[in-house]
């Protein structure tokens, strides 16, 4: 598909998204910052958009990215990602490896990381949006989780469950480590 392709299909499926959740060009504009006219634009094919600017209308309709742009149907494909396409942050003055999971779509909602520790690696983090929660899965290694002042152990199989809107941090304790952090917004 060439992006001509992706460029022509573009308007209607972007109409088809708003028209199907029931929201109006104004709706619209209050969800996503992006200004009614410029959306009605894009619905006419009068305008091309700029990424960031069909990332803020995909989260405000809710729909996948990919799904707007190629696909028919996200619903009726299996989407592969391969470790060397997975983002990844790797914080080595910390010890720790971030793999993000989750969707760009998903980003302020539920958020879904692999973290990869060396010995004695931590990740420090300040206080998330108000009522965030986090839950973190040891895969591998001893964990210990700081939320506020409370603290806590996990090892291999566990699961610590703690507010993540207070300073919060999660160390490597008695070597490597490997766990799974989901984070949600409630």
């Amino acid at each position: 598909m060439t992006d001509s392709d992706v460029l022509s299909r573009l308007p209607e499926r972007l109409k088809n998204a708003r028209r199907t959740q029931g929201l109006s060009l104004e709706a619209v504009e209050k969800l996503s910052g992006v200004s009614r006219s410029m959306v009605s634009q894009i619905e006419r094919g009068e305008s091309n958009p700029t990424v960031a600017t069909l990332l803020n209308l995909t989260r405000a309709l809710n729909v996948d990215f990919a799904g707007l742009l190629g696909e028919e149907a996200a619903e009726d494909r299996v989407e592969i990602l391969h470790e060397h396409q997975t983002p990844a942050l790797d914080r080595a003055g910390d010890g720790c490896k971030i793999r993000i999971l989750s969707p760009p779509q998903d980003t302020g909602r539920f958020e879904v990381y692999e973290l990869i520790f060396a010995e004695c690696g931590k990740l420090e983090s300040k206080p998330h949006e108000r009522g965030t929660r986090e839950q973190l899965i040891a895969e591998d290694g001893k964990l210990e989780v700081t939320s506020g002042v409370a603290k806590g152990v996990i090892n291999k199989g566990d699961t610590a469950r703690y507010a993540a809107d207070v300073p919060h941090c999660i160390e490597a304790l008695d070597g490597a480590a490997r766990a799974i952090l989901m984070v949600v917004k409630f």
